[in-house]
């Protein structure tokens, strides 16, 4: 069958690739000059490995993406265990400094971490390792889907809990909707998560391009700056037109790695109605990356910083390069100031240096590192974390559509666990097995 795959992410090149060995004719399309989508990176001047334009690592479970990159003989995964912590302001405890503040980080990587930290009692702190690890241990329940996770935590892990440990987290990352968000949220983040992080050798483009590389040789048909403009159906198969051409390629088999939303573009009236507005009626949050390198780090130590503290004007801070080596990059530092916000935040219009602004004097303070800015970097990204609320569980997509041969396979369905490139490389293979 001549098969057509929308998007040069993981999630369709693990596809093309998994097609490709069914000998199928398998035509894979990508609107941007990289493959890789969210994944993909850029290089600057001295550099020798890549960098993505988001932060990413993988698992030590991540076992979808690992058997991958098996599969294709790429051998390029090491593994670390970084400094990950939490932001907070903490008031001075003496009365003669007690107009002070201090920013203090604080690990909770192990439960020796979490028993130091100081800013919960030795009771809360219990309760709350009690709860983690009934999350951690169980399997999901569908009690996960009828609550919210500030409902689930508050009662759980006790009120004062959620407003130390959880409540900054929530709302950097979902912003007003943080209270809607469910609890099955909270279960997949903890279930999901190992102290043990990895990171492929010359960054996640090199993977990105090697996967490439194997689906060529397999007879793959990879088309770059190539926009799908329109899709219709033609027979027992499909037309698919692309970048402005009056004739389309017919296929047999589509399946669409886009963003729900481009997809309902692409299709447009080919849609049953009442399926086109479940998937419209999906809400979603853009992301704004500030990438920073400069010849002094940030942070000394800590990796992932965790932004608890309430003024603070950044969901996380990444000091990229207390992870990989700063040699791979020049020997500059890379601090990522990353956000997701509506598209009605001022964060989404703004430039690059309106960015920096917004961010700078507040990463200066909590760090007092005053040292210069050698280069920036900025990219925002469009429909890349959905709100996992109440409605979401109806309303997200599922490979088979109400058209015959026409499939999705997109991160909004890695549902509840957070989106990676290990569920982009799961879901691209149990598309493929539809066909």
């Amino acid at each position: 069958m001549k098969i057509a795959v929308l998007g040069g992410g993981l999630t369709g090149l693990t596809a093309a690739h998994h097609l490709s060995g069914h000998n199928h004719e398998v035509t894979l399309f990508e609107s941007n000059d990289l493959l890789g989508g969210l994944a993909s990176g850029f290089k600057g001047e001295g550099w020798d490995w890549y960098l993505e334009r988001a932060y990413h690592h993988i698992f030590s479970s991540d076992q979808d993406i690992l058997s991958l990159a098996k599969v294709v003989g790429f051998e390029g995964f090491s593994f670390k265990e970084p400094v990950t912590a939490a932001m907070y302001e903490v008031t001075h405890p003496s009365p003669r400094l007690r107009g002070a503040s201090n920013y203090r980080t604080y690990s909770v990587d192990t439960p020796q971490d979490f028993l130091s930290f100081p800013l919960l009692t030795y009771p809360e702190k219990i309760r709350v390792g009690l709860v983690v690890a009934f999350l951690k241990l169980s399997p999901f329940f569908s009690l996960y889907e009828k609550q919210t996770a500030e409902k689930f935590l508050r009662s759980s892990m006790g009120d004062r809990v959620w407003d130390v440990l959880w409540e900054e987290l929530f709302r950097k990352k979902f912003g007003k909707k943080a209270g809607n968000i469910l609890a099955s949220f909270i279960w997949a983040r903890i279930k999901k998560r190992t102290k043990s992080l990895g990171y492929p050798e010359g960054g996640f483009q090199t993977f990105i391009n090697f996967v490439a590389k194997k689906n060529k040789d397999r007879g793959v048909t990879i088309k770059t700056q190539t926009i799908v403009d329109r899709i219709t159906k033609s027979g027992r198969g499909f037309e698919v037109y692309d970048s402005g051409k009056k004739k389309g390629t017919f296929f047999d088999v589509v399946i669409s790695t886009l963003p729900t939303p481009v997809f309902l573009t692409v299709l447009g009236g080919e849609l049953p109605a009442p399926y086109r507005k479940q998937l419209s009626q999906i809400k979603y949050l853009n992301a704004v990356n500030l990438i920073l390198e400069t010849e002094q780090p940030f942070f000394k130590k800590e990796y992932w910083i965790n932004m608890c503290d309430k003024k603070a004007p950044m969901m996380v801070l990444v000091q990229h390069t207390n992870f990989i080596d700063k040699k791979h990059y020049d020997n500059k530092h890379i601090l990522y100031c990353a956000n997701y916000v509506e598209k009605e935040h001022s964060l989404w219009t703004m430039s690059q240096e309106e960015i920096i602004k917004y961010h700078l004097p507040y990463i200066r303070k909590i760090t007092n590192n005053k040292g210069d800015i050698f280069q920036a970097h900025l990219f925002k990204a469009p429909f890349a974390q959905p709100l996992f609320d109440r409605e979401f569980p109806a309303r997200m997509p599922h490979f088979e559509t109400p058209i015959k041969n026409l499939f999705i396979a997109n991160l909004d369905m890695t549902y509840p666990y957070d989106r990676g490139t290990n569920y982009a490389v799961k879901l691209g293979k149990e598309v493929a097995s539809l066909v």
